[in-house]
């Protein structure tokens, strides 16, 4: 009786659990420190993004694989928020092209990132594949973006040696 009573049926439940993993993740996000790298930041949010995913992999599942609607769904877009944030600060600090759509180049992120999450998550992917792979494409998309090479592999290093993934 009590999900009838609090959440209106199971689909309210769901909803409400699909709403805290949203929430969760924004609040996981909300902890990276900004430094003076606005690449390494960018590749921070991505290890939270990880991290928070490997934590939580029941509810991570829930937030993209449910058919319920969020109760907030402005929340379901915490992931990629900072990411568009963090791509205009990389692009004004000439890291990444300023002409290329911030809004494009954190979904890529976004979508690239969630996809090596969601194969570890449900364990298609190990840990230390995904600690080789998720890196390299972030390295892959930031250089597309308009970074050096070195820069962007120097910048996403150091975000992921930070990792509490082993």
């Amino acid at each position: 009786m009590a999900v009838y009573t609090y959440f209106g049926g199971m689909p309210g439940l769901w909803s409400a659990v699909r709403q805290e993993g949203f929430t969760r993740l924004g609040d996981r996000l909300a902890t990276v420190r900004r430094g003076r790298d606005p690449v390494r930041n960018l590749a921070a949010l991505g290890v939270g993004y990880v991290e928070n995913a490997l934590a939580n992999p029941d509810l991570y599942r829930v937030m993209f694989d449910s058919m319920f609607e969020v109760a907030d769904p402005a929340s379901a877009a915490a992931g990629l928020e900072p990411l568009v944030e963090g791509t205009r600060r990389a692009q004004a600090a000439g890291r990444f092209d300023p002409a290329l759509d911030s809004y494009e180049v954190a979904m890529r992120y976004w979508a690239t990132g969630h996809g090596v999450t969601s194969l570890a998550v449900t364990g298609v992917l190990s840990c230390s594949e995904l600690l080789r792979h998720a890196p390299a494409a972030a390295v892959a998309i930031f250089v597309a973006a308009g970074d050096a090479p070195d820069r962007a592999q120097l910048s996403v290093a150091a975000a992921w040696r930070a990792t509490t993934i082993v």
